[in-house]
């Protein structure tokens, strides 16, 4: 514990880990000082190794670059992205936490329609911590906030919910949108506070982006590989999406929830439109193939781990997208890879949340 008197404990302080991709020194880190200070910090470095990043002080963290990722991982680094935002998934690998708070180091603190500041990790926490419905969908939105219930004709058998794997939070100010759109409409600045939280329904896939993310790394966590991107790949800017899209058919999979709305933080920087082109040009023209594959995707009763789903779904990207492009081959080679490398540095989990016999999602 720390040794000043704090006023409270925060919420899930020894169960939930912030990572943190970057190149550069994190001075964005003070604005989120009163929020963020009392968890563990595991930043991810990307670019050149020899790099001094400098940390606000009295942040308690760990810093993993380059030479550390090859050193823990030996051959199997090559599954882990190098100058792309990617690299951040290697945090996730190496947290011992339940939950995981990622965030961009261009995001900073936004504030409601009333001018107070959000606390972002707190509404995740709410998030992640409140079941899902993905099975039938609440037209007040989330039934477990203060103030909402499920409404006339919501059936009873379902009002228990399911586990909450992810709590995807959106962005004020500069939107996430591709390279396309953001050459039409440079000047378009996101300045809708929408005060809502909604289940992602079953069978309904979602563009996943990474800079203000929440899940729960025992749930879910093999499936959040970034994939292979950025440096030597003929493809960037999909890593988060790579990710969603898997993480969506194996939650669809074994029952749980993909939260998406509230909260929002301010992304204060709009990366140049004709750099992010060039990175997305193939996935723009691929994702026209990519999402018909997920959206027909299955998987066997047999995958009662995430692992097995994962490494299904694999063989499933080698058969199926590998017609599109070689790419896609070295990629489901690099998702079984990843799944070996998590299974090393976590062995205890490798059948940490099983499937009962009879497919019912696990209890709490």
């Amino acid at each position: 514990m720390a040794g000043h008197s704090a006023p409270a404990t925060p919420i899930l302080k020894d169960e939930l880990d912030i990572v943190i991709p970057t190149i550069r020194n994190l001075d964005f880190l003070e604005m989120w000082r009163p929020y963020l200070q009392p968890y563990h910090l595991i930043i991810v470095q990307d670019g050149d190794p020899s790099k001094v990043i400098d940390v606000p002080e009295g942040f308690d963290y760990e810093l993993y670059n380059r030479n550390d990722i090859n050193r823990i991982l030996g051959p199997k680094a090559s599954c882990i992205s190098f100058k792309d935002s990617a690299c951040r998934c290697f945090g996730y690998m190496v947290s011992k936490k339940k939950y995981i708070f990622t965030i961009d180091d261009d995001c900073f603190v936004a504030k409601d329609p009333s001018g107070k500041e959000i606390n972002a990790l707190e509404q995740h926490i709410k998030n992640i911590l409140s079941p899902s419905t993905p099975f039938f969908f609440n037209t007040l939105y989330d039934p477990y906030r203060a103030g909402a219930d499920f409404v006339r004709g919501y059936p009873f058998s379902l009002r228990e919910g399911a586990p909450t794997a992810v709590s995807h939070g959106l962005w004020l100010n500069i939107p996430d949108y591709d390279a396309p759109t953001q050459l039409v409409k440079p000047l378009e600045r996101n300045t809708r506070y929408v005060d809502a939280v909604l289940t992602i329904p079953k069978g309904t896939l979602f563009p996943m982006c990474g800079m203000n993310l929440t899940f729960n790394r025992d749930l879910i966590g093999p499936a959040m590989y970034f994939g292979l991107m950025g440096d030597g790949q003929p493809i960037g800017r999909y890593d988060d999406m790579w990710a969603g899209w898997c993480t969506k058919v194996i939650c669809d999979h074994m029952g749980w929830g993909i939260k998406t709305g509230l909260p929002y933080i301010w992304h204060s920087k709009a990366s140049n439109p004709f750099v992010n082109l060039k990175k997305e040009y193939n996935g723009i023209y691929w994702q026209e193939e990519i999402i018909p594959f997920f959206q027909s995707a299955t998987l066997s009763k047999e995958c009662n781990t995430v692992q097995k789903c994962y490494i299904e779904l694999s063989k499933q990207v080698k058969a199926k997208l590998g017609k599109v492009d070689p790419y896609f081959t070295k990629l489901a080679d690099a998702m079984v890879t990843w799944i070996e490398a998590w299974d090393e540095l976590n062995p205890s989990e490798n059948a940490a949340t099983e499937l009962p016999p009879n497919g019912a999602a696990p209890k709490k």
